[in-house]
C-alpha cells in the first residue's frame, strides 16, 4: 500500500514552532547569566547600604576603623586618606567612638599607612594611646577579618569614600562585625580617576562577595594582639 507524500512532511507550522522554542531557551539562559551576574553585586552594594550612617547618626561604637588610601611622595597621608581620618577623629571627639584602629600596607620600604595615619591623628588632638595600628590590612577583606581575629573587634564604625564604604561595610559584616558605615567626600583632584575607581567597585564587589563566602584567609594573619582591648580598658 503506496503512503501519502503528505506524511513525510513536517506538520505545518513546525519549523515556527521549533524556532520559538529555541528563542525561549536562549532567553531563559540570558536571564539565568543576568541574575547569577547580579546577586553577588546587589548582595553586597545592598547589605552595605543598609547599615549606612552620617556622621551625625552613628550610634555609639568602641572602634573606627580607618582603611588606608595611600600616602603622597612626603609619606603623609593622601588626600582621600585625610577624609577618612578627619571623619574619624569628628566622631572621637564627640566621644562615639573610643579607638581608631588604622590599617593599611607598610609591606614596602618607605612605604608605612598606618604610621602615617596615627602621626595624622595625633598631631590633630587624638591621644597616641587610643590610636592602634593593623601594619597588615593589604586590602579591605583582610582588614575586616584581622579586626575581628586578630584585633578582638565585635563592633565598629568604618570610614571610606563613599563609592568604597558599602562594600567595606559588607566585608566586615561578613567577617563578624556588627559595622555600621560612613561614606566620606570622594571628590577628586584627578576626576578621571574618580570613574576609575567607581567602575572598579564591579569587580571588587564580586571579589568581596566570594571572600566573605569563602571566609578567604588574609594574606597575613598572625596572633591576637591586644591594642584595642588594651585601649579600651585604660583609663
Amino acid at each position: 500500500m503506496s503512503i501519502p507524500a503528505e506524511a513525510d512532511q513536517a506538520p505545518a507550522g513546525a519549523p515556527g514552532r521549533a524556532r520559538r522554542r529555541r528563542v525561549r531557551r536562549a532567553l531563559w539562559v540570558a536571564l539565568g547569566v543576568v541574575v547569577t551576574l547580579a546577586v553577588p553585586l546587589v548582595w553586597v552594594q545592598g547589605t552595605g547600604q543598609a547599615h549606612l550612617r552620617s556622621l551625625d547618626s552613628v550610634d555609639d561604637a568602641p572602634v573606627a576603623i580607618v582603611f588606608g588610601a595611600g600616602l603622597r611622595p612626603d609619606g603623609s597621608p593622601s588626600t582621600y586618606l585625610r577624609r577618612r581620618l578627619d571623619a574619624a577623629q569628628s566622631l572621637y571627639d564627640a566621644g562615639k567612638v573610643q579607638v581608631i584602629l588604622v590599617s593599611g600596607d607598610s609591606g614596602s620600604v618607605g612605604h608605612d599607612e598606618p604610621s602615617a595615619m596615627r602621626d595624622h591623628l595625633v598631631e590633630h588632638g587624638v591621644p597616641e594611646r587610643d590610636v592602634v595600628l593593623d601594619y597588615a590590612g593589604f586590602d579591605t577583606h583582610d582588614t575586616c577579618v584581622r579586626a575581628h581575629r586578630v584585633f578582638g573587634v565585635d563592633r565598629a564604625v568604618v570610614l571610606t569614600q563613599d563609592y568604597h564604604v558599602r562594600r567595606a561595610v559588607f566585608s566586615c559584616i561578613a567577617a563578624g562585625i556588627t559595622t555600621q558605615g560612613v561614606g566620606v567626600s570622594s571628590a577628586s583632584v584627578q576626576p578621571g580617576q574618580l570613574w576609575q575607581w567607581r567602575l572598579r567597585e564591579v569587580p571588587a564587589s564580586y571579589k568581596a562577595w566570594w571572600d566573605g563566602l569563602t571566609h578567604r584567609r588574609p594574606v597575613y594573619l598572625g596572633p591576637d594582639e591586644p591594642g584595642v582591648q588594651d585601649a579600651l580598658t585604660t583609663p
